[in-house]
């Protein structure tokens, strides 16, 4: 996954947890630390409300609590899950919320750290079937009476998009907060927002955000937008005697197989970086083609550890010295990838 390296100068860095992952800000005023954390703060905490599916006080476990009803959302519920549903239409599908039920059968009942560690190296995985399979199509959003409706039997899971949108709108918090320049990595969906530093903002590409710069890696640097990295190496766990992990593919209601072991894509915030880092996984092998039809910078590893760079992702050196500029990252004039983008606004 990405994670921002240690930087030497005037940066200020803060570090904690929330959402279930490690949060790291950085910014480029020390004196506006604090603020700038306070404002994150309030976005994650919102966010945790309204789309945790892990908390049983949230929007989110009440809307799947009361499939087959009308349920009343919260205006921070309707635009996370207007997000989720654009992500579909953007992918043709292979970025669904209405996996939940799938990602409970693989055993994904809760905060993936507290869920049994794997018990080997990955294999074949299982067939897991959910009970109902009725697709993107089938939620129902009613901005007039704040609304939605789930088929009774589905069940919803944000966790293509929740986080990564929460990156985009902390960062963005934090920025109108103290005027600077904001970096936040969020399980290493990193978001910026404001004026970058000299030379841009560091990030150490790796499959796990939390190892030291020793990992084997990349290091990039962006002057403006997201990148989002996803490994179905990191994110593993033990059902069943299996080792599961959680992409799941909504063709199958099973996770992928035969696809990358991590992916790491730039674009012009974190939110789309991360829709299409995770379609890429579905997609596997046709993956590389479709990012670079997107003009999406992309940086994909297979399990035997070679890398195919997408779109001008900055090639790796030997020794990596110095950190290449993902220059597409921040370039976003392309139209391909400005409509990638400009439809989740939407």
């Amino acid at each position: 996954m990405s994670s921002p390296p240690s930087i030497p100068g005037a940066l200020a860095t803060a570090r904690w947890r929330a959402l279930g992952s490690g949060v790291v800000l950085r910014l480029t005023n020390p004196a506006a630390l604090d603020p700038a954390r306070a404002a994150v703060e309030r976005e994650l905490d919102a966010i945790d409300l309204a789309c945790s599916r892990f908390r049983p006080d949230s929007e989110l476990t009440r809307v799947n609590d009361c499939a087959g009803r009308h349920v009343h959302a919260s205006p921070l519920l309707l635009e996370a899950l207007e997000v989720a549903l654009r992500a579909a239409v953007l992918t043709d599908g292979d970025v669904d919320p209405t996996v939940g039920m799938a990602l409970q059968l693989a055993g994904y009942d809760r905060d993936w750290q507290l869920l049994p560690a794997p018990i080997g190296e990955p294999g074949p995985l299982p067939t897991v079937t959910a009970s109902l399979r009725a697709g993107w199509r089938t939620v129902t959003l009613n901005r007039e009476t704040s609304s939605v409706h789930i088929p009774a039997g589905v069940r919803l899971d944000l966790g293509a998009t929740a986080k990564a949108w929460a990156a985009d709108r902390a960062a963005a918090a934090a920025a109108r907060a103290t005027g600077c320049g904001v970096l936040v990595s969020l399980g290493g969906d990193i978001a910026t927002s404001g004026p970058a530093p000299a030379g841009g903002w560091r990030i150490r590409v790796t499959d796990d955000h939390r190892s030291d710069p020793s990992a084997p890696g990349q290091t990039v640097s962006i002057l403006s937008g997201g990148l989002a990295t996803s490994s179905t190496a990191v994110r593993r766990w033990s059902h069943e005697h299996h080792t599961m992990h959680h992409v799941i593919d909504p063709a199958t209601g099973a996770p992928v197989a035969h696809t990358w072991r991590t992916i790491s894509v730039a674009a012009a915030g974190c939110t789309e970086a991360n829709i299409a880092a995770t379609a890429a996984f579905v997609r596997a092998a046709g993956a590389p083609e479709w990012l670079a039809r997107l003009g999406l910078p992309a940086r994909l590893i297979d399990w035997e550890g070679n890398v195919t760079a997408v779109a001008a992702w900055p090639a790796e050196g030997p020794a990596q010295a110095r950190p290449e500029r993902a220059e597409t990252a921040v370039e976003y004039g392309r139209e391909p990838s400005r409509r990638f983008g400009e439809a989740l606004a939407r």
